[in-house]
């Protein structure tokens, strides 16, 4: 049985086996947590992200898959990069997010990852309404079979850990 917790905080300052980035299909960093994630954890990320978009990413990395890497410099060990949907282009397509949930835990279970942080995928810049992605993310966790053990919202503000707190009463 997987346990789901809850952290408000920076993604990056959290101890995990994997962290979960909330990538652009380029994988060469951007804005909020993506940018976040290749800043402190280094160039290493960078690095590995290049190397995916030259083999096997070509055109980048499709919405609502998951691919790993190193965690450079990050109290981790991999980094899980999944591509959620905007909510506009998507037309709210629950089912793109919520395989975000889904690749990202199949790429922890391949990886041998025990705890996997997220973070609340598509709710920044790609404007996903917070207590609908809360909805769906808690629940494609619990209802995902995965071997991790500890599945770890970090949420960044008040707003973002009153809507997942929601979904898990």
């Amino acid at each position: 049985m997987t346990t789901i917790t809850l952290v408000q905080g920076d993604i990056t300052r959290q101890s995990a086996d994997a962290i979960v980035n909330a990538a652009n299909s380029s994988l060469l960093g951007g804005g909020g947590v993506d940018g976040a994630i290749h800043r402190r954890g280094g160039p290493a990320i960078l690095e590995e992200c290049r190397a995916l978009r030259a083999s096997r990413y070509g055109k980048g990395l499709p919405t609502g898959q998951a691919v790993a890497t190193t965690a450079g410099e990050l109290d981790a060990r991999w980094v899980i990069h999944t591509v959620g949907p905007v909510y506009q282009a998507s037309g709210g397509d629950a089912s793109l997010l919520a395989s975000c949930y889904r690749e990202s835990l199949r790429v922890a279970d391949e990886l041998g990852a025990r705890t996997v942080a997220f973070p609340a995928i598509s709710t920044g810049v790609y404007r996903w309404p917070m207590d609908d992605a809360a909805r769906i993310a808690v629940e494609t966790v619990r209802n995902t079979p995965t071997a991790v053990e500890e599945v770890r919202f970090v949420l960044f503000d008040d707003r973002a850990y009153e809507a997942f707190a929601r979904q898990l009463d």
